[in-house]
Protein backbone atom coordinates (compact mmCIF):
# COMPACT_ATOMS: atom_id res chain seq x y z
CA UNK A 1 0.00 0.00 0.00
CA UNK A 2 1.82 2.98 -0.95
CA UNK A 3 1.57 6.80 0.68
CA UNK A 4 -1.00 9.53 -0.42
CA UNK A 5 0.32 11.74 -3.57
CA UNK A 6 0.41 14.83 -1.32
CA UNK A 7 2.54 13.42 1.92
CA UNK A 8 5.78 13.51 -0.10
CA UNK A 9 5.05 17.37 -0.95
CA UNK A 10 4.76 18.07 2.73
CA UNK A 11 7.52 16.30 3.84
CA UNK A 12 9.11 18.41 1.88
CA UNK A 13 7.97 21.84 3.13
CA UNK A 14 8.24 20.35 6.55
CA UNK A 15 12.67 19.30 6.09
CA UNK A 16 12.61 23.04 5.16
CA UNK A 17 11.00 24.75 7.76
CA UNK A 18 12.49 22.53 9.89
CA UNK A 19 16.04 23.76 8.96
CA UNK A 20 14.89 27.37 9.54
CA UNK A 21 13.48 26.61 12.94
CA UNK A 22 16.40 24.83 14.47
CA UNK A 23 18.66 27.89 13.33
CA UNK A 24 16.10 30.36 14.85
CA UNK A 25 16.23 28.36 17.89
CA UNK A 26 19.76 28.19 18.26
CA UNK A 27 20.04 31.39 17.66
CA UNK A 28 17.11 32.20 20.18
CA UNK A 29 19.04 29.88 22.88
CA UNK A 30 22.60 31.25 22.32
CA UNK A 31 21.22 34.84 23.12
CA UNK A 32 19.07 34.30 25.61
CA UNK A 33 22.27 31.81 27.50
CA UNK A 34 24.41 35.25 26.95
CA UNK A 35 21.69 37.70 27.62
CA UNK A 36 20.71 35.82 31.30
CA UNK A 37 24.04 35.52 32.29
CA UNK A 38 25.48 39.06 31.29
CA UNK A 39 21.81 40.31 33.62
CA UNK A 40 22.73 37.77 36.00
CA UNK A 41 26.12 38.97 36.52
CA UNK A 42 25.61 42.19 36.21
CA UNK A 43 22.51 42.66 38.81
CA UNK A 44 24.38 40.52 41.42
CA UNK A 45 27.18 42.39 41.03
CA UNK A 46 25.81 45.78 41.22
CA UNK A 47 23.46 45.35 43.84
CA UNK A 48 27.26 44.22 45.78
CA UNK A 49 29.03 46.60 44.86
CA UNK A 50 26.63 49.52 46.43
CA UNK A 51 25.80 47.25 49.30
CA UNK A 52 30.01 46.94 49.89
CA UNK A 53 30.03 51.14 49.23
CA UNK A 54 27.07 51.61 51.78
CA UNK A 55 28.35 49.54 54.45
CA UNK A 56 32.51 50.68 53.58
CA UNK A 57 31.36 54.49 54.02
CA UNK A 58 29.39 53.78 57.12
CA UNK A 59 32.32 52.03 58.82
CA UNK A 60 34.91 55.06 57.42
CA UNK A 61 32.19 57.31 58.90
CA UNK A 62 32.49 55.61 62.37
CA UNK A 63 36.28 55.23 62.13
CA UNK A 64 36.40 59.24 61.75
CA UNK A 65 33.60 59.99 64.57
CA UNK A 66 35.49 57.41 66.44
CA UNK A 67 38.65 59.55 65.58
CA UNK A 68 36.86 63.27 66.14
CA UNK A 69 35.98 61.73 69.41
CA UNK A 70 39.13 61.33 70.82
CA UNK A 71 40.99 64.25 69.15
CA UNK A 72 37.80 66.37 71.29
CA UNK A 73 38.37 64.55 74.32
CA UNK A 74 42.48 64.95 74.06
CA UNK A 75 42.40 68.59 73.43
CA UNK A 76 39.66 68.53 77.04
CA UNK A 77 41.82 66.70 78.65
CA UNK A 78 44.51 69.07 77.99
CA UNK A 79 42.98 72.01 78.64
CA UNK A 80 42.08 70.58 81.95
CA UNK A 81 45.80 70.17 82.96
CA UNK A 82 46.08 73.54 82.21
CA UNK A 83 43.25 74.84 83.92
CA UNK A 84 44.60 73.21 87.14
CA UNK A 85 47.76 74.75 86.91
CA UNK A 86 45.81 78.24 86.19
CA UNK A 87 44.05 77.53 89.79
CA UNK A 88 46.87 77.61 91.61
CA UNK A 89 49.20 80.39 90.10
CA UNK A 90 45.69 82.69 89.17
CA UNK A 91 47.95 85.45 90.47
CA UNK A 92 50.69 85.45 88.65
CA UNK A 93 50.42 87.12 85.34
CA UNK A 94 53.49 86.00 83.73
CA UNK A 95 52.66 82.20 84.77
CA UNK A 96 49.23 82.62 83.06
CA UNK A 97 50.70 83.73 79.65
CA UNK A 98 53.51 81.79 79.94
CA UNK A 99 51.51 78.89 80.32
CA UNK A 100 49.02 79.83 77.64
CA UNK A 101 52.00 80.65 75.22
CA UNK A 102 52.51 76.77 75.95
CA UNK A 103 49.42 75.65 75.55
CA UNK A 104 49.24 76.62 72.24
CA UNK A 105 52.18 75.85 71.07
CA UNK A 106 53.38 72.22 72.90
CA UNK A 107 49.68 70.64 71.17
CA UNK A 108 48.47 70.81 67.62
CA UNK A 109 44.69 71.20 68.87
CA UNK A 110 43.60 75.10 68.70
CA UNK A 111 44.45 77.90 66.62
CA UNK A 112 44.53 80.29 69.35
CA UNK A 113 44.29 79.87 73.20
CA UNK A 114 43.04 82.31 75.95
CA UNK A 115 42.07 82.59 79.55
CA UNK A 116 39.44 84.63 80.68
CA UNK A 117 38.42 85.72 84.53
CA UNK A 118 35.20 84.73 85.89
CA UNK A 119 34.07 88.75 84.68
CA UNK A 120 35.06 88.15 81.21
CA UNK A 121 37.99 89.48 80.30
CA UNK A 122 40.81 88.46 78.84
CA UNK A 123 43.87 87.91 81.06
CA UNK A 124 45.77 85.88 78.56
CA UNK A 125 45.46 84.95 74.80
CA UNK A 126 48.00 83.45 72.24
CA UNK A 127 48.97 83.93 69.88
CA UNK A 128 49.74 87.64 71.07
CA UNK A 129 49.08 89.43 68.24
CA UNK A 130 45.31 88.98 68.60
CA UNK A 131 43.48 92.26 70.31
CA UNK A 132 41.45 90.58 72.21
CA UNK A 133 43.79 91.09 75.38
CA UNK A 134 42.18 93.25 78.13
CA UNK A 135 38.22 93.07 76.74
CA UNK A 136 36.00 91.58 77.88
CA UNK A 137 34.35 88.79 75.51
CA UNK A 138 30.44 88.68 74.31
CA UNK A 139 30.51 86.00 72.08
CA UNK A 140 28.57 83.33 72.14
CA UNK A 141 31.37 80.38 73.67
CA UNK A 142 31.85 83.02 76.11
CA UNK A 143 28.60 83.65 77.54
CA UNK A 144 28.22 79.84 77.60
CA UNK A 145 31.18 78.81 79.16
CA UNK A 146 30.56 81.74 82.33
CA UNK A 147 26.91 80.09 82.32
CA UNK A 148 27.82 76.72 82.78
CA UNK A 149 31.39 76.58 84.01
CA UNK A 150 31.89 73.03 82.82
CA UNK A 151 33.74 71.45 80.04
CA UNK A 152 31.87 72.25 77.19
CA UNK A 153 32.48 72.09 73.32
CA UNK A 154 30.49 75.37 71.34
CA UNK A 155 28.71 75.71 68.62
CA UNK A 156 30.17 77.31 65.51
CA UNK A 157 30.35 81.33 65.75
CA UNK A 158 32.09 84.02 64.45
CA UNK A 159 35.06 85.08 67.09
CA UNK A 160 35.66 88.40 68.09
CA UNK A 161 38.78 88.10 65.96
CA UNK A 162 36.57 87.60 62.85
CA UNK A 163 37.01 83.74 62.53
CA UNK A 164 34.13 81.27 62.52
CA UNK A 165 34.99 78.74 65.48
CA UNK A 166 34.67 76.27 67.82
CA UNK A 167 35.43 76.54 71.34
CA UNK A 168 36.98 74.23 73.60
CA UNK A 169 36.48 75.01 77.08
CA UNK A 170 37.07 74.12 81.49
CA UNK A 171 36.29 75.94 84.10
CA UNK A 172 38.73 77.22 86.66
CA UNK A 173 38.57 76.38 90.28
CA UNK A 174 40.91 77.50 93.20
CA UNK A 175 42.47 75.35 95.73
CA UNK A 176 39.45 76.48 97.61
CA UNK A 177 36.84 75.43 94.84
CA UNK A 178 36.13 79.20 93.88
CA UNK A 179 35.40 79.93 90.54
CA UNK A 180 38.19 81.82 88.73
CA UNK A 181 36.91 81.93 85.13
CA UNK A 182 37.70 79.51 82.14
CA UNK A 183 40.66 78.32 79.92
CA UNK A 184 39.69 77.71 76.31
CA UNK A 185 41.21 76.73 72.89
CA UNK A 186 39.40 78.05 69.61
CA UNK A 187 39.43 75.57 66.58
CA UNK A 188 39.21 77.70 63.30
CA UNK A 189 36.99 76.70 60.45
CA UNK A 190 37.56 78.42 57.36
CA UNK A 191 41.11 78.00 58.21
CA UNK A 192 44.00 75.12 58.22
CA UNK A 193 43.37 73.52 62.01
CA UNK A 194 44.03 70.00 63.36
CA UNK A 195 40.66 69.27 62.96
CA UNK A 196 41.02 69.61 59.46
CA UNK A 197 43.97 68.22 58.99
CA UNK A 198 42.02 65.26 60.87
CA UNK A 199 39.42 65.23 58.32
CA UNK A 200 40.96 66.63 55.11
CA UNK A 201 43.84 63.74 55.04
CA UNK A 202 41.06 61.42 53.69
CA UNK A 203 39.80 63.07 50.65
CA UNK A 204 39.99 61.14 47.36
CA UNK A 205 40.17 61.83 43.94
CA UNK A 206 36.97 60.16 42.25
CA UNK A 207 34.52 62.23 43.32
CA UNK A 208 34.28 60.55 47.32
CA UNK A 209 34.49 62.95 50.47
CA UNK A 210 33.30 63.83 53.33
CA UNK A 211 31.67 66.26 55.66
CA UNK A 212 30.60 67.40 59.13
CA UNK A 213 27.87 69.08 60.64
CA UNK A 214 26.67 69.98 63.95
CA UNK A 215 23.04 69.59 65.52
CA UNK A 216 21.56 72.61 63.76
CA UNK A 217 23.05 70.93 60.34
CA UNK A 218 25.72 73.72 60.19
CA UNK A 219 28.95 72.95 58.14
CA UNK A 220 31.87 72.22 60.39
CA UNK A 221 34.14 70.62 57.67
CA UNK A 222 33.94 70.19 54.27
CA UNK A 223 36.57 69.42 51.06
CA UNK A 224 35.26 73.40 50.12
CA UNK A 225 36.23 75.98 52.51
CA UNK A 226 33.75 78.06 51.13
CA UNK A 227 30.88 76.16 52.30
CA UNK A 228 32.06 75.79 55.65
CA UNK A 229 29.96 78.00 58.20
CA UNK A 230 26.63 77.25 55.71
CA UNK A 231 23.37 75.22 56.85
CA UNK A 232 22.42 71.85 55.03
CA UNK A 233 18.79 71.70 53.98
CA UNK A 234 16.45 69.45 52.72
CA UNK A 235 19.03 66.49 53.36
CA UNK A 236 17.08 63.17 54.50
CA UNK A 237 20.08 61.81 55.45
CA UNK A 238 21.11 64.18 57.88
CA UNK A 239 17.75 64.63 59.31
CA UNK A 240 17.71 60.63 60.21
CA UNK A 241 21.07 61.09 61.52
CA UNK A 242 20.74 64.06 63.72
CA UNK A 243 17.30 62.10 65.03
CA UNK A 244 18.87 58.44 65.66
CA UNK A 245 22.23 59.41 66.89
CA UNK A 246 24.04 56.29 65.74
CA UNK A 247 25.14 55.17 62.18
CA UNK A 248 23.86 54.12 59.78
CA UNK A 249 23.51 53.85 55.49
CA UNK A 250 21.00 55.74 52.40
CA UNK A 251 21.53 56.63 48.50
CA UNK A 252 21.14 60.74 48.93
CA UNK A 253 21.39 63.67 46.09
CA UNK A 254 23.94 66.23 47.20
CA UNK A 255 23.81 69.44 46.80
CA UNK A 256 25.29 69.60 43.30
CA UNK A 257 22.37 67.04 42.28
CA UNK A 258 24.81 64.32 42.54
CA UNK A 259 23.56 60.70 43.14
CA UNK A 260 25.84 59.47 46.30
CA UNK A 261 26.09 56.66 48.40
CA UNK A 262 26.37 57.64 51.66
CA UNK A 263 27.39 56.53 55.20
CA UNK A 264 27.59 58.14 58.60
CA UNK A 265 28.11 58.18 61.73
CA UNK A 266 27.73 60.63 65.15
CA UNK A 267 30.40 62.33 67.29
CA UNK A 268 28.67 60.99 71.06
CA UNK A 269 29.59 63.96 72.95
CA UNK A 270 28.91 66.96 70.30
CA UNK A 271 26.18 64.91 68.26
CA UNK A 272 28.46 66.04 65.43
CA UNK A 273 27.55 64.05 62.57
CA UNK A 274 29.89 62.90 60.19
CA UNK A 275 28.96 61.70 56.68
CA UNK A 276 31.37 59.91 53.98
CA UNK A 277 30.27 59.33 50.29
CA UNK A 278 30.99 58.35 47.12
CA UNK A 279 29.18 59.32 43.61
CA UNK A 280 26.81 56.27 42.68
CA UNK A 281 28.24 56.51 38.83
CA UNK A 282 32.00 56.27 40.18
CA UNK A 283 30.63 52.56 41.91
CA UNK A 284 29.13 51.17 39.07
CA UNK A 285 31.91 52.32 36.83
CA UNK A 286 34.24 49.29 37.02
CA UNK A 287 31.52 46.96 36.64
CA UNK A 288 30.19 48.83 33.56
CA UNK A 289 33.47 48.28 32.29
CA UNK A 290 33.72 44.82 32.89
CA UNK A 291 29.96 44.07 31.58
CA UNK A 292 31.71 46.17 28.28
CA UNK A 293 34.42 43.59 28.60
CA UNK A 294 32.37 40.43 28.59
CA UNK A 295 30.13 41.59 25.35
CA UNK A 296 33.59 42.49 23.46
CA UNK A 297 34.75 39.09 24.29
CA UNK A 298 31.11 37.48 23.61
CA UNK A 299 30.43 38.90 20.51
CA UNK A 300 32.87 37.25 18.24
CA UNK A 301 32.40 33.62 20.21
CA UNK A 302 28.56 34.00 19.09
CA UNK A 303 29.63 35.24 15.46
CA UNK A 304 31.85 31.93 15.33
CA UNK A 305 29.34 29.87 17.13
CA UNK A 306 26.66 31.27 14.68
CA UNK A 307 29.09 29.65 11.61
CA UNK A 308 28.99 26.05 13.65
CA UNK A 309 25.83 26.19 14.24
CA UNK A 310 24.75 26.78 10.13
CA UNK A 311 26.89 23.90 9.34
CA UNK A 312 25.63 21.39 12.25
CA UNK A 313 21.80 22.42 10.91
CA UNK A 314 23.08 21.22 7.74
CA UNK A 315 24.51 17.45 9.54
CA UNK A 316 20.80 17.76 11.35
CA UNK A 317 18.67 18.10 7.49
CA UNK A 318 20.31 15.10 6.08
CA UNK A 319 19.27 12.55 8.12
CA UNK A 320 16.12 14.42 7.83
CA UNK A 321 16.38 13.39 3.76
CA UNK A 322 16.78 9.81 4.34
CA UNK A 323 14.03 9.74 6.56
CA UNK A 324 11.89 11.17 3.99
CA UNK A 325 13.12 8.62 1.22
CA UNK A 326 12.58 5.86 3.52
CA UNK A 327 8.48 7.49 4.24
CA UNK A 328 8.06 7.16 0.31
CA UNK A 329 9.89 3.57 0.15
CA UNK A 330 7.95 2.36 3.58
CA UNK A 331 6.52 -0.50 1.37
CA UNK A 332 9.74 -2.22 0.33
CA UNK A 333 11.86 -4.51 1.80
CA UNK A 334 14.56 -2.09 3.07
CA UNK A 335 12.13 0.82 4.35
CA UNK A 336 11.73 -1.19 7.93
CA UNK A 337 15.69 -0.84 8.49
CA UNK A 338 15.21 2.85 7.43
CA UNK A 339 12.03 3.17 10.01
CA UNK A 340 14.23 1.99 13.05
CA UNK A 341 17.10 4.19 12.01
CA UNK A 342 14.83 7.29 12.33
CA UNK A 343 13.70 5.76 15.79
CA UNK A 344 17.23 5.48 16.99
CA UNK A 345 17.52 9.09 15.63
CA UNK A 346 14.97 10.21 17.86
CA UNK A 347 16.81 9.20 21.00
CA UNK A 348 19.92 10.95 19.94
CA UNK A 349 17.19 14.03 19.52
CA UNK A 350 16.22 13.42 23.02
CA UNK A 351 20.15 13.75 24.52
CA UNK A 352 20.55 16.89 22.86
CA UNK A 353 17.77 18.15 24.38
CA UNK A 354 18.94 16.57 27.26
CA UNK A 355 22.19 18.16 26.93
CA UNK A 356 20.53 21.44 26.45
CA UNK A 357 19.01 21.05 29.81
CA UNK A 358 21.53 20.44 31.45
CA UNK A 359 23.45 23.84 30.17
CA UNK A 360 20.42 25.28 31.71
CA UNK A 361 21.28 23.59 35.08
CA UNK A 362 24.68 24.80 35.15
CA UNK A 363 23.30 28.17 34.14
CA UNK A 364 21.18 28.47 37.48
CA UNK A 365 23.45 26.56 39.74
CA UNK A 366 26.08 29.54 38.37
CA UNK A 367 23.31 32.28 39.93
CA UNK A 368 22.75 30.10 42.53
CA UNK A 369 26.39 30.31 43.47
CA UNK A 370 26.51 34.28 42.80
CA UNK A 371 23.37 34.49 44.95
CA UNK A 372 24.95 32.21 47.85
CA UNK A 373 27.78 34.24 47.61
CA UNK A 374 25.92 37.73 48.68
CA UNK A 375 24.16 36.03 51.07
CA UNK A 376 27.99 34.51 52.68
CA UNK A 377 30.60 36.61 55.18
CA UNK A 378 33.41 36.06 52.60
CA UNK A 379 36.04 35.42 55.66
CA UNK A 380 34.46 33.25 57.77
CA UNK A 381 31.89 31.75 54.87
CA UNK A 382 28.80 32.33 57.71
CA UNK A 383 25.62 33.54 56.97
CA UNK A 384 25.42 37.30 56.77
CA UNK A 385 23.14 39.69 57.55
CA UNK A 386 20.95 39.39 53.96
CA UNK A 387 20.52 35.77 55.38
CA UNK A 388 19.70 36.34 58.57
CA UNK A 389 17.24 38.86 57.76
CA UNK A 390 15.59 36.42 55.06
CA UNK A 391 15.39 33.39 58.07
CA UNK A 392 13.92 35.91 60.65
CA UNK A 393 10.90 36.95 58.29
CA UNK A 394 10.66 33.16 57.53
CA UNK A 395 10.69 31.93 60.69
CA UNK A 396 8.05 34.66 61.96
CA UNK A 397 5.80 33.64 58.82
CA UNK A 398 5.92 30.35 60.31
CA UNK A 399 5.48 31.12 63.55
CA UNK A 400 8.38 29.06 64.83
CA UNK A 401 9.77 29.58 68.11
CA UNK A 402 13.58 29.66 68.26
CA UNK A 403 16.72 30.83 70.84
CA UNK A 404 19.50 33.59 69.41
CA UNK A 405 22.73 33.41 71.31
CA UNK A 406 24.73 36.87 70.25
CA UNK A 407 28.44 36.61 70.79
CA UNK A 408 31.91 38.51 70.10
CA UNK A 409 35.31 38.62 71.45
CA UNK A 410 36.63 39.90 74.26
CA UNK A 411 38.89 42.46 73.94
CA UNK A 412 39.24 41.85 69.98
CA UNK A 413 40.87 45.22 68.93
CA UNK A 414 43.64 44.38 71.33
CA UNK A 415 44.16 41.07 69.19
CA UNK A 416 44.16 43.66 65.84
CA UNK A 417 46.51 46.36 67.68
CA UNK A 418 48.97 43.33 68.88
CA UNK A 419 49.33 40.94 66.19
CA UNK A 420 47.79 42.91 63.07
CA UNK A 421 44.52 42.81 60.91
CA UNK A 422 45.44 39.11 58.95
CA UNK A 423 45.78 37.48 62.12
CA UNK A 424 42.64 38.50 63.22
CA UNK A 425 40.90 37.41 60.66
CA UNK A 426 42.28 34.26 60.92
CA UNK A 427 41.14 34.14 64.46
CA UNK A 428 37.67 34.98 63.02
CA UNK A 429 37.71 32.10 61.09
CA UNK A 430 39.01 29.70 63.95
CA UNK A 431 35.98 30.53 66.00
CA UNK A 432 33.79 30.30 63.03
CA UNK A 433 35.25 26.68 62.79
CA UNK A 434 34.43 26.74 66.57
CA UNK A 435 30.71 27.48 66.16
CA UNK A 436 29.68 25.06 63.60
CA UNK A 437 31.61 22.02 65.73
CA UNK A 438 29.20 23.00 68.03
CA UNK A 439 26.00 23.63 65.93
CA UNK A 440 23.42 21.66 64.75
CA UNK A 441 22.08 20.74 61.31
CA UNK A 442 19.18 22.96 60.99
CA UNK A 443 21.17 26.18 63.32
CA UNK A 444 21.13 29.27 61.51
CA UNK A 445 25.38 30.97 62.33
CA UNK A 446 25.72 34.21 61.50
CA UNK A 447 28.36 36.81 61.17
CA UNK A 448 26.85 40.20 62.23
CA UNK A 449 30.31 42.34 61.96
CA UNK A 450 33.51 42.45 62.77
CA UNK A 451 34.16 40.07 65.58
CA UNK A 452 30.59 39.65 66.25
CA UNK A 453 28.33 36.55 65.39
CA UNK A 454 24.83 35.27 66.04
CA UNK A 455 23.82 31.69 66.50
CA UNK A 456 19.43 30.96 65.66
CA UNK A 457 18.24 27.75 67.31
CA UNK A 458 14.86 26.96 65.67
CA UNK A 459 12.59 25.14 67.98
CA UNK A 460 14.89 25.59 71.10
CA UNK A 461 13.86 27.21 74.58
CA UNK A 462 15.53 29.29 76.56
CA UNK A 463 17.25 26.67 79.22
CA UNK A 464 18.48 24.48 76.03
CA UNK A 465 20.22 27.40 74.45
CA UNK A 466 21.76 28.50 77.60
CA UNK A 467 23.57 25.32 77.65
CA UNK A 468 24.26 25.26 73.90
CA UNK A 469 25.49 28.77 75.01
CA UNK A 470 27.72 27.47 77.98
CA UNK A 471 28.77 24.61 75.79
CA UNK A 472 30.22 26.74 73.02
CA UNK A 473 31.78 29.28 75.56
CA UNK A 474 34.07 26.63 77.23
CA UNK A 475 34.72 25.01 73.76
CA UNK A 476 36.29 28.33 73.00
CA UNK A 477 38.47 29.39 75.93
CA UNK A 478 40.05 25.67 75.52
CA UNK A 479 40.78 26.12 72.18
CA UNK A 480 43.80 27.18 70.55
CA UNK A 481 44.20 29.76 68.00
CA UNK A 482 46.98 30.67 65.88
CA UNK A 483 49.32 32.69 67.12
CA UNK A 484 47.36 34.59 69.84
CA UNK A 485 46.88 31.55 71.91
CA UNK A 486 43.70 31.46 74.00
CA UNK A 487 40.89 33.73 73.66
CA UNK A 488 37.25 34.30 75.46
CA UNK A 489 34.04 35.50 74.08
CA UNK A 490 31.05 36.71 75.87
CA UNK A 491 27.30 35.58 74.86
CA UNK A 492 23.96 36.69 75.43
CA UNK A 493 21.09 34.27 75.08
CA UNK A 494 17.00 35.28 74.16
CA UNK A 495 14.38 33.69 73.19
CA UNK A 496 11.31 34.26 70.68
CA UNK A 497 8.04 32.87 70.82
CA UNK A 498 5.16 34.11 68.66
CA UNK A 499 2.68 33.73 71.70
CA UNK A 500 4.35 36.54 73.59
CA UNK A 501 5.29 38.70 70.56
CA UNK A 502 4.98 39.24 66.96
CA UNK A 503 7.72 40.80 65.49
CA UNK A 504 10.99 38.35 65.45
CA UNK A 505 13.75 40.47 65.12
CA UNK A 506 13.02 42.02 69.23
CA UNK A 507 14.64 38.77 69.88
CA UNK A 508 18.13 39.63 68.67
CA UNK A 509 18.13 43.21 70.37
CA UNK A 510 17.19 41.48 73.77
CA UNK A 511 20.32 38.86 72.83
CA UNK A 512 22.57 41.71 72.17
CA UNK A 513 21.11 43.35 75.81
CA UNK A 514 22.24 40.23 77.73
CA UNK A 515 26.17 40.25 75.50
CA UNK A 516 26.10 43.61 76.91
CA UNK A 517 25.72 42.53 80.84
CA UNK A 518 28.05 39.61 80.14
CA UNK A 519 30.19 42.24 79.31
CA UNK A 520 29.49 44.43 82.74
CA UNK A 521 29.85 41.13 84.71
CA UNK A 522 34.05 40.15 83.13
CA UNK A 523 33.70 39.05 79.86
CA UNK A 524 33.92 35.28 79.08
CA UNK A 525 30.85 34.77 80.72
CA UNK A 526 26.86 33.88 79.49
CA UNK A 527 23.93 35.92 80.02
CA UNK A 528 20.42 35.25 79.84
CA UNK A 529 17.34 36.58 79.82
CA UNK A 530 15.01 36.51 82.77
CA UNK A 531 11.94 33.25 82.37
CA UNK A 532 9.57 36.02 82.76
CA UNK A 533 9.58 39.13 80.02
Amino acid sequence: MGLPPALPQINKNARIDLRALILLLSALIAVFVLGASIFASYWVQRKMLVDGTLETNRVYATKLATMTEGYLGSALRQLAFSADFYGRHFGERGALTQENEWLRRQVDYFNSTFLVDATGVVRAVAPANLTTLGTVLRTQGATQALRERQPAVSAPYMSAAGNLVVVLSHPIFSPTNGYLGYVGGSIYLQRRSGLSQLLGEHYYKDGSYLYVVDRQLTLLYHPDPARVGTVVRNNPLLDEAVVSGGDGVRRVTNSYGVDMLAGYATVPSTGWVVVAQRPYHQTLAPLDKLILTMVAIALPLTVLGGGLIWWLTLVIVRPLRSLAAGARSMGASEGSHDVGDVRAWYVEAFELKRALMVGIKLLDERIGKLQRDVQTDPLTKLSNRRLLGQTLALWQAERRSFAAIQLDIDHFKKVNDTYGHEVGDQVLTALADVIRSCARAGDVLCRTGGEEFLVLLPDTDLALAAVVAERLRQRVADAHFPLVGQVTVSLGVAEWTPQHEEDASLALGRADKQLYLAKQRGRNCVSQEGATR
